[in-house]
């Protein structure tokens, strides 16, 4: 092998095989090419082939020959990807990216409006905000009230992301109540297995009637996942208003003749997202920073998945026999190049 030349082994030794095959095409042209003359020849004497043809030389044929078989040989070596040993390079096995699973709170709880305009319509602005800034990273969601529901599996497509988000309300998990424990887990199941950037984004105003939602929490650290809590709502509560999607008409939710009092539970999300070795962040009634969440958790998953994603390999010597095989075949041209024109 050419390779043994610089002391490079061939990690494809069994591509050598193709060498019987670049043999033959080489002869196969060059008996293409001698039939073609000698079918020209008794066509037309030597004297009216130079008048009425244009052709390169026997002699160039050849060599034009000779550099088509070397280029194709060059080839076969590359296919044998040779190694240096003792050499490496850091390779990206794949595209390093970040797979983040929002999970929404979709009770009707998040209908106070101690967040304008309510819970729930500022938490889809601001995951719509969010999403904005996760660039070439996967994006899911699950949705939960009484039970948790995957609106939106990981995908990188982003706008259909928003068009799901945009369609979600109080019905879309379908029954009433807030466990926040069967959400994770809901959330854990859209992951897919193995390593890789997991993040979660839980967003509740923390009313949560699930007893095992800290054995969630802890399933997701023993999976390596994240989880990051943001807290929507008034730690002091606020009254819950219904508005009739057909009349418009406002009402305030009652329980037992009295206005239900939805208070944010910053405890409980502090609880969840400390087990997780994650982030609460208290939006209350306002805003949430999206640079610290960026930098705080998505960019160290992103690094992370980065460092995943690279191994070291032996120095693979493939680019310089390819690079041969080029130049010899840049070269067969040039010689090719007719050098007797018709008169």
């Amino acid at each position: 092998m050419l390779s043994e030349i610089f002391g490079w082994t061939a990690q494809e030794p069994r591509m050598l095989q193709l060498v019987w095959v670049q043999i033959a095409i080489g002869v196969l042209l060059f008996v293409l090419e001698q039939r073609s003359r000698d079918a020209l020849t008794s066509f037309l004497s030597p004297v009216m082939q130079r008048r009425l043809t244009a052709q390169a030389t026997r002699e160039r044929t050849i060599v034009r020959t000779v550099l088509v078989t070397a280029s194709l040989l060059f080839c076969v070596e590359a296919l044998t990807r040779p190694q240096a040993p003792g050499q490496t390079e850091t390779v990206t096995a794949s595209q390093a990216s970040a797979d983040v699973m929002f999970v929404l709170d979709v009770s009707r709880s998040m209908l106070a409006e101690d967040a304008a305009p309510n819970r729930l319509a500022r938490a889809k602005a601001e995951i719509g905000q969010l999403v904005s800034r996760l660039e070439e990273h996967r994006v899911g969601l699950v949705v939960f009230a009484g039970r948790a529901v995957q609106a939106c599996p990981l995908t990188p497509d982003h706008s259909f992301f928003t068009t799901v988000l945009s369609t979600i309300d109080t019905r879309s998990a379908g029954k009433g109540g807030s466990r926040v424990g069967e959400a994770i887990k809901a959330g854990l199941r859209g992951f897919p297995v193995g390593q890789g950037a997991k993040l979660i984004v839980l967003i509740s105003d923390g009313d949560d009637q699930d007893p095992y939602s800290e054995e969630a929490a802890k399933a997701a650290r023993d999976a390596g996942v994240r989880i990051v809590t943001i807290g929507y709502g008034n730690p002091d509560g606020s009254q819950i208003t219904l508005v009739d999607p057909q009349t418009k008409a406002r009402t305030t939710l009652m329980h037992d003749g009295q206005p239900v009092i939805s208070k944010l539970n910053e405890e409980q999300l502090k609880k969840i997202a400390l087990v997780t070795e994650g982030l609460y962040v208290p939006a209350r009634t306002g805003a949430i920073d999206l640079d610290d969440i960026m930098k705080s958790h998505v960019d160290p998953l992103v690094k992370s998945a980065e460092e995943q994603a690279q191994r070291e390999i032996p120095a693979e010597k493939f680019s310089f026999f390819v690079t041969l095989a080029l130049l010899y075949l840049l070269l067969a041209l040039f010689v090719g190049t007719v050098d007797r024109r018709a008169s």
